[in-house]
């Protein structure tokens, strides 16, 4: 294994391609195809001038790249925060190529991102900031063309803003354009917990596999998001005992298993979970070193790193957040024996779901939440079983099955649509 440096270890690009390279080589992918997989369709970026609220001009930097539109239009989610990079966008950009391929729904891979610090901005500077971003894109995204969705730090609202302003310059509204959407506005019912509910199918699926079951699995939460949220409140209430939740700032840990529903209520009230008395305070890069049997990484990337990986005692690793391990942590787990589910499986159905309600909008006709997550578990399943198939077939770990199974997918699509000159 050759060494690298920290910097280039948990740079998500790096580490994106390094798995792509490692699986593509598994399927003894010809060097064309490598080519044209290897790197993004289109990457664009954007300056955006917004009026701020005390009458200042500010500039913020955004991007879209889109990696991969053979199987379908582009999808992908936004994120606003301080340290947006092009390569993270990339980065993210590429794994949703693989995720959408794993769960074989016909979509291609995009992300965005604006640089930006939503924290310290008002309802309406984050309002001209997406309008005007959103109008920067008009000619790049559309419903066949490239369909966006909330990430980190944007929700309902801010895609109510995009759905809003790309249908006023077409003219006539367009739902499609964006998911993630408020139900009045053509959303779709069981969106908002897809992502957690999906993590908590695939977590029912590996104990499964491994001979476990739910009363007797520990389970540590890294991040109380909208993924970490759901999928505790889901797994507490399937008979799961969540024994710790981390969070910026401090987590909680409670051995005898924290009571989640009065977690849930509390941080509905207070919009976080410091503070909360029924479990002791414990640091959140501890917790993820804690002995339990399943560890579900809900924040951001770069969590397990050659720095911790050695000190992991979970049995199984389910991937809620995008790249949470290194590819040198990877190495380490795979000594360990640790059974990782990698984030382009385990994180998939919040993408799944979103494909529910883009298909709903072109319909014009909105399905039963029960019909939804019924849906939703079948595909979460199925890929599961596909993916750990094609690991047992290939000798190969779940994360690299994983990748092998998707790049064949999109392979065979390119090979088949071939390459027009």
């Amino acid at each position: 294994m050759k060494t690298v440096s920290l910097e280039q270890e948990i740079n998500p690009w790096e580490a994106q391609a390094a798995r792509f390279d490692l699986a593509a080589k598994k399927l003894n992918l010809d060097e064309g195809l490598w080519k044209v997989l290897r790197y993004p369709n289109r990457e664009v970026i954007v300056h955006i001038p917004v009026q701020m609220d005390d009458g200042s001009i500010e500039v913020f930097t955004g991007f879209r790249v889109q990696h991969s539109i053979a199987r379908g239009p582009a999808k992908g989610g936004i994120r606003y925060a301080p340290d947006v990079t092009l390569d993270e966008v990339r980065a993210l950009a590429s794994w949703m190529t693989w995720k959408c391929a794993v769960v074989n729904i016909p979509f291609g891979g995009a992300k965005g991102g604006v640089i930006c610090d939503p924290r310290k901005m008002s309802k309406g500077e984050l309002e001209r900031m997406t309008r005007r971003y959103t109008a920067e894109l008009v000619e790049f995204i559309g419903p066949e063309k490239d369909v966006p969705a909330p990430d980190m730090n944007t929700n309902e609202q801010v895609m109510a803003w995009m759905m809003d302003t790309f249908s006023m310059h077409m003219r006539q509204t367009v739902t499609a354009v964006v998911t993630g959407k408020p139900l009045s506005m053509g959303g779709s019912k069981g969106r908002r917990e897809a992502t957690g509910r999906g993590i908590m199918i695939i977590c029912d699926e590996a104990l499964k596999h491994l001979g476990m079951n739910r009363e007797d699995t520990r389970v540590i939460i890294q991040g109380f998001g909208n993924v970490g949220s759901n999928a505790a409140h889901l797994m507490h209430q399937a008979g799961y005992k969540v024994i710790g939740i981390g969070e910026v700032g401090g987590g909680l840990y409670n051995p005898a298993g924290i009571d989640i529903e009065a977690l849930w209520d509390y941080a509905g009230k207070h919009r976080t979970i410091h503070g909360f008395n029924g479990a002791e305070v414990r640091d959140t890069a501890e917790l993820l070193v804690t002995d339990c049997d399943l560890l579900i990484p809900a924040a951001t990337e770069n969590q397990i790193t050659s720095r911790n990986a050695d000190r992991i005692k979970a049995k199984i690793i389910v991937e809620g957040a995008n790249g949470p391990t290194t590819a040198t942590a990877d190495d380490i787990l795979a000594d360990k024996k640790v059974f990782i589910v990698p984030d382009i499986l385990a994180n998939a159905g919040g993408v799944t779901a979103s494909y529910f309600e883009w298909v709903q909008d072109r319909q014009g006709y909105f399905w039963k939440e029960s019909v939804v997550n019924e849906q939703l578990e079948h595909i979460m399943r199925e890929s599961f079983a596909d993916v750990v198939s094609y690991a047992q077939a290939h000798d190969v770990n779940n994360r690299i099955a994983a990748y092998m199974l998707a790049i064949d997918r999109v392979a065979s699509t390119i090979r088949q649509r071939g390459i027009y000159a």
